[in-house]
């Protein structure tokens, strides 16, 4: 009987001990440490040189109505500072020789270089400062023959890629129509059948290689 009792004191006892170590070990998952998640990794934008030997800015314009005439400016030069994952710190600067037009027909390049179009004389350069990248765009601003316009290019952009000189590299490619009228090329001859010898809407195409320096 005594050592009934004693068993049952010491059961009370170890119980008592369960309940009261149950309570004083709740569990706060609220005061432990927060899991910090690793930062999207962001890469430093670089700067890259326009290589002539692979870009073009190249140009089409409707001629009297039946015809699509072709043109490119061979003498350019230009820096992009680009980051796939920085596009707000992304930048281009381009500036192109006029006096370089080149449609293949002599006589129309100095037609062209003259005060009817461009005035190569009084305004030698055009040139496109960045203001906005996006992953599908670049917004600027086009200066030709004077005047200033702000346009967005629809492009692609690739890269960067390793050369086989073992720097980096990115491609640029897209296109834009512009109206040759909002920038004071109004030149023009209106055909005996009506309609106008030389279109006002310009295609301008880009195709830019650039290397890292």
């Amino acid at each position: 009987m005594r050592q009934s009792i004693q068993a049952l004191v010491m059961f009370a006892a170890l119980l008592t001990t369960s309940v009261v170590f149950a309570q004083d070990t709740t569990i706060n998952f609220d005061a432990w440490p927060k899991p910090t998640l690793p930062k999207e990794v962001v890469f430093a934008a670089d700067t890259y040189t326009i290589d002539p030997n692979h870009t073009s800015f190249a140009f089409t314009v409707q001629h009297m109505m039946i015809s699509n005439v072709p043109g490119e400016f061979d003498k350019f030069d230009g820096q992009i500072i680009y980051s796939p994952t920085d596009l707000a710190n992304s930048k281009a600067d381009v500036t192109i020789d006029v006096s370089s037009i080149n449609t293949r027909v002599d006589r129309r390049d100095a037609d062209l270089k003259g005060p009817n179009f461009f005035d190569a004389a009084k305004f030698p350069t055009i040139t496109f400062v960045s203001t906005k990248f996006t992953p599908g765009a670049i917004t600027g601003n086009l200066t030709m023959k004077g005047v200033t316009k702000e346009i967005t290019i629809p492009v692609t952009i690739s890269g960067p890629v390793k050369t086989m000189m073992g720097g980096n590299a990115i491609g640029i490619t897209g296109s834009v129509t512009i109206n040759r009228q909002d920038y004071g090329i109004n030149y023009n001859k209106t055909l005996d059948q009506g309609g106008l010898a030389v279109a006002n809407d310009v295609l301008i195409t880009i195709s830019i290689e650039a290397d890292q320096k």
